[in-house]
């Protein structure tokens, strides 16, 4: 059952684990899962080009237990996920402004997955949604709660191991929820669900899954796209690529997609009209699909360079991609050529792009300012972070950036 804490609970709790000093706060938010539309884009602004202490400063920092989970951000608050002790799962609401903590939540929540999995931990991993009154915050046990924003108070959860007949998904929940003005997406319980956001009932239930731990339980997440003037949920699977009608849920057209061990996991990426995603142990495409009475996907081209768990940017026709072989790419998706490779870095980035700069989050706690440029690989400035691992999605709002690693929450502003 889950226990809450009091607010002044919290405070007093947050006001002995949080060193704080003032922010500036404006009304920017990072409510999802890769930022407002889910593709990395933070709003439209000039960045410094030096990550130095005088251009970025530390704001305030909190201490938490091991996650995967993003930062997520809202007007006041930012919400983060904890796994505790190997036992329960917990999420927090700290204030924008100062990290004082206004509410915790916690709930059983803990297992171990696979050992090819769980050189890194088995902590909660889905990245938590909100629609500014509502968090929707998915635990690892495949269980996904709806809790208030200003209180954290339990509205609703679904408990979708138990809708799929007991079966707890053997990597557990990793992809993240998906919000659409009244209603919720979420892969999870070997299906893809189509939520009441106010009440967490099933709309629809689609592409059900036999459970085998090769090819059930999604890697990644869900996005909302228009193709050919059709809008549709685009969703991919440990071994499809799909795009579902929102309203039945019935897929418009479904793509095979080949990787080694159903590692299918960045997100899918839209450009021209057509999707771009790439696999560990498969290979990177752009797939066209043609509208009419049924649609047909095809492969207008391929390339060899693999993707793994980082999910890329796309800054007009160039893909900017951490690979598999841990080497930073840039791909020309209007001719599926590879313009440059640098030299191996970290196993996995998160990345967040203003459009002319990328800002990529290496896991060994580096964080790189790097130029988007077609020509040349151009780092334009580095700065250790943390010395803790940061598997965690970068998060921006206002020019605060939001770095969740291992051992705590830490948050910068840019001078």
């Amino acid at each position: 059952m889950m226990q809450r804490r009091s607010f002044l609970q919290g405070l007093a709790f947050s006001s002995a684990v949080c060193a704080a000093s003032p922010a500036v706060m404006g009304g920017q938010r990072w409510p999802s899962w890769r930022g407002p539309n889910r593709d990395s884009y933070a709003p439209a602004e000039a960045w410094p080009t030096l990550l130095a202490d005088d251009h970025l400063k530390m704001l305030w920092s909190c201490p938490l237990s091991d996650s995967y989970s993003g930062p997520i951000v809202n007007d006041s608050h930012v919400f983060v996920t904890e796994t505790v002790d190997k036992k329960n799962e917990t999420a927090r609401g700290l204030q924008r402004t100062s990290g004082k903590q206004d509410w915790i939540v916690e709930w059983p929540g803990s297992m171990s997955v696979p050992f090819f999995a769980a050189r890194n931990g088995s902590w909660i991993r889905s990245t938590p949604a909100t629609d500014g009154s509502l968090l929707f915050v998915g635990g690892i046990r495949d269980v996904l709660l709806a809790l208030e924003c200003g209180s954290g108070k339990e509205v609703w959860r679904v408990d979708f191991a138990a809708l799929a007949g007991g079966k707890v998904p053997d990597f557990g929940m990793a992809s993240s929820p998906l919000i659409d003005g009244e209603h919720l997406y979420i892969q999870a319980g070997q299906a893809v669900y189509k939520l009441d956001k106010a009440t967490g009932k099933t709309v629809w239930k689609s592409l059900q899954d036999d459970g085998n731990i090769m090819s059930s339980g999604a890697f990644s997440s869900p996005i909302i796209t228009e193709l050919h003037g059709q809008r549709q949920l685009l969703v991919q699977t440990r071994t499809q690529l799909c795009g579902l009608d929102l309203d039945s849920g019935k897929p418009f057209w479904t793509y095979e997609v080949a990787a080694f061990r159903g590692m299918n996991i960045l997100t899918p990426t839209i450009y021209d009209n057509a999707i771009f995603t790439s696999s560990y142990g498969g290979r990177s495409l752009l797939l066209d699909v043609k509208d009419g009475p049924d649609w047909k996907p095809k492969v207008r081209w391929e390339n060899k360079i693999e993707g793994y768990m980082s999910s890329p940017v796309i800054i007009g026709p160039h893909c900017y991609m951490h690979l598999r072989n841990r080497r930073f790419a840039c791909l020309d998706l209007s001719k599926g050529e590879t313009t440059w490779t640098t030299r191996p870095w970290g196993e996995y980035w998160s990345m967040i792009t203003n459009g002319q700069q990328i800002l990529a989050l290496d896991h060994d706690g580096k964080l790189r300012l790097i130029q988007a440029n077609p020509e040349k690989f151009e780092l334009l400035s580095e700065r250790e972070m943390t010395t803790e691992e940061s598997w965690a999605h970068l998060a921006m709002a206002d020019g605060q950036i939001f770095i969740r690693h291992q051992k705590g929450l830490d948050v910068y502003q840019w001078a």
